[in-house]
């Protein structure tokens, strides 16, 4: 007996040390949780930031639009008024030859020079008005022109600032179609740590599986035939769940609308009861009774969706008895609100 004791008096006592190496990678775990919060904030400001000069863009883009049917408008009234202008113009110049004509046929006629006198000083005084009202036409034609000019220049410019807003709408379009992406990726990615936690924690038991995206229980873990109260037993797979919601909760970014959604569905034999009138209502009770547990565990509301699916959405459509066993059941999708 004392060569026992003196024995354990001399082991070596692993204790601190083991302490401080789980202190250390505790820390270490913190810090990473840190930096995965700090990037996702970060993150989340871009994305802001982003629909806030997209929002800008657009209205700038109206206010160009706009401007550039004013100035179409504008452009036409002055074409139509330039058009006008150029007929009165041909008319006068066609007068302005018909009263020249007049003048040399008057020249040539001596004899009929003093009869046609009164007529030519007519005439002249008319052509002079003529000349005098084309010379106007003209001015008003040069300006007009000008205006055209000035306008077809801010036509070109609008077009060119319109197609450089359209530019810059379509790379933020695509910038946000990128973001979005990636917030799509990162729920996948929760989705597949959690199905693998979830795994891990159930373990293999033929009436839990996975099918696609959905993790699947048979309908007799949780509850008996008929009824949609959870079982002691069914409790303690729901307690397991919980545990792993709530990890997962504290785990993706807050501005991630992730829900869980709960679906019931039973087997295509009909019940009625007192209780429950159809496959609707006992499928949709059961997927509730689900969703009532889990916010007694602390589950927030907000993230949980109970649906009911009847006999309606079957795995297996034989008239077979483990058919039946294998469309009973209630799904877990982890997805988007």
């Amino acid at each position: 007996m004392a060569l026992a004791r003196r024995s354990r008096e001399r082991g070596v006592d692993y204790w601190p040390g083991f302490v401080d190496a789980l202190s250390t990678l505790i820390l270490g775990i913190v810090f990473l949780l840190s930096v995965f919060v700090i990037v996702q904030f970060f993150l989340s400001q871009e994305v802001t930031g982003k629909d806030t000069a997209l929002a800008r863009l657009n209205a700038q883009l109206a206010q160009l639009t706009e401007m550039l049917s004013l100035e179409k408008v504008g452009k036409a009234n002055l074409e139509d008024t330039l058009a006008s202008l150029r007929a009165n113009l041909a008319l006068a110049e066609s007068e302005r030859d018909r009263l020249k004509g007049v003048n040399e046929g008057l020249a040539s006629g001596g004899s009929k020079a003093s009869e046609l006198a009164g007529q030519l000083d007519t005439q002249k005084n008319l052509t002079s008005r003529a000349m005098a009202q084309v010379e106007l036409l003209n001015q008003q034609i040069a300006a007009l022109r000008r205006q055209l000019a000035a306008l077809e220049s801010a036509l070109e410019a609008s077009e060119s600032k319109d197609k450089e807003s359209q530019a810059k709408l379509s790379d933020l379009g695509q910038r946000l179609n990128l973001a979005l992406a990636q917030r799509v990726q990162e729920l996948s990615r929760f989705r597949s740590e959690f199905f693998g936690r979830l795994r891990a924690i159930l373990g293999d038991r033929p009436d839990i599986r996975v099918v696609g995206d959905r993790f699947v229980f048979q309908s007799e873990v949780f509850f008996d035939p008929g009824s949609a109260v959870v079982q002691p037993g069914g409790r303690a797979e729901l307690d397991k769940l919980a545990a792993a919601l709530v990890e997962l909760d504290r785990q993706i970014p807050k501005d991630i609308a992730w829900v869980l959604r709960v679906d019931g569905h039973t087997d295509v034999r009909p019940i009625a009861s007192s209780q429950f009138p159809s496959n609707w209502e006992l499928s949709a009770a059961r997927a509730i009774s689900v969703v009532q547990y889990l916010i007694s565990k602390g589950i927030s509301p907000q993230r949980l969706v109970a649906a009911g699916f009847g006999e309606f959405q079957p795995l297996d459509a034989a008239n077979t008895d483990e058919a039946y066993r294998r469309n009973r059941r209630i799904e877990l999708k982890l997805t988007e609100r």
